[in-house]
């Protein structure tokens, strides 16, 4: 929850071209709101309802700000692909749930753009987790019969598809855990920054071996894929649960332990799930980590780098995902893939709001 990321782009040809793009930090309110609903803060129906009609607005808010800077008129955008905030997601729940909000008949009338949202409960009620979604842009877009690869995103939540080079295998995937919700949260707290620039505070100290090991024995890790997880999961209560059992650790020995928890997580998962791995491609924020990355090479002992080698902006790979998805809803194709997801078969995802 620390910006809405907002893009254009033209997917009429083979490769998506990023025409524009725009990051706009939430309003601290409106921010607050959210996080405390998703940490468990009870609301009303009316205070859910204007929550959610509040976020429509700022999305609609954003992207007419990117439109006032965008090389083509608004009429000749086909339609908006809004993933929506989320603020509950139990997959494996009993009923199984996901909620994002933004009201997206909010931002199709203050846009005038055809607007797609709802992209996660259609392969929930075929019995699939719902997330990750953007390994089917992936497994379009950056597989290559030439070469085993995975692409890992650095997100708050990290999670890798599988692409192997071989065309009859399915691309495969999940969630893997934190990437970087955990160690912005703690970045917040003790260096009053929204993250740890270039990971250069976990890098100031060692990991805490014990206090890894605590983090490692979560469920969540031992799980089998197909999974998925998000930020309600691994969030401020999961760490001060775990860190109850070490009082005095110094806040950039925590840092790095939490640095060392993704980078063990997902090098574990490349492991475990994609042994064959040549090629690790990295988008979201975490590509930026330059601790992160080093660490993740050398664990890996295979190239680590960034997708702008294969022509996509790690920076707005998600937001194009959404994109992409909302292309797929428009044209009846299924955005899902049931060997990531573990949905009964492929789905048309997302509801479709006419201008």
């Amino acid at each position: 929850m620390d910006a809405v990321d907002t893009v254009l782009v033209d997917l009429s040809t083979q490769s998506p071209r990023l025409l524009a793009s725009l990051r706009s930090p939430w309003d601290g309110a409106l921010r607050d709101r959210m996080r405390s609903y998703a940490a468990g803060q009870p609301l009303d129906a009316t205070a859910h309802a204007a929550l959610d009609t509040d976020v429509g607005e700022f999305f609609a808010s954003a992207i007419r700000s990117l439109l006032t800077e965008a090389p083509i008129p608004p009429g000749r955008i086909k339609a908006i692909g809004c993933h929506g905030q989320t603020v509950a997601h139990a997959p494996s729940g009993t009923p199984a749930v996901t909620l994002q909000l933004g009201d997206a008949s909010i931002i199709a009338e203050r846009t005038g753009i055809t607007t797609i949202n709802d992209f996660r409960r259609r392969d929930m009620a075929a019995g699939g987790q719902g997330a990750p979604l953007a390994p089917a842009l992936h497994n379009a877009l950056m597989r290559d019969e030439r070469e085993h690869r995975v692409v890992l995103n650095l997100g708050g939540i990290a999670n890798i598809t599988v692409l192997p080079a071989q065309r009859d295998l399915p691309a495969t995937g999940f969630d893997t855990g934190p990437a970087n919700c955990l160690m912005d949260l703690w970045a917040a707290q003790h260096i009053s920054a929204p993250y740890d620039d270039g990971g250069a505070w976990a890098d100031s100290a060692p990991a805490e071996a014990r206090l890894l090991t605590r983090m490692l024995a979560d469920p969540y890790f031992a799980l089998a894929p197909p999974k998925s997880t998000g930020t309600q999961y691994f969030s401020s209560h999961w760490l001060d649960s775990v860190l109850s059992a070490f009082p005095g650790l110094p806040a950039a020995e925590i840092q790095a332990t939490l640095l060392a928890l993704t980078v063990t997580t997902v090098t574990d998962a490349i492991r475990r799930h994609a042994p064959n791995t040549e090629r690790v491609l990295v988008c979201g924020g975490g590509v930026h980590n330059t601790a992160l990355m080093r660490q993740l090479a050398s664990l890996l002992e295979r190239p680590v780098e960034s997708s702008r080698n294969v022509g996509l902006d790690p920076d707005w790979m998600e937001a194009t995902a959404f994109a992409w998805l909302a292309q797929q809803t428009l044209a009846g194709q299924p955005g899902n893939l049931p060997a990531v997801t573990g949905s009964s078969g492929p789905r048309i995802l997302g509801a479709i709001h006419h201008a």
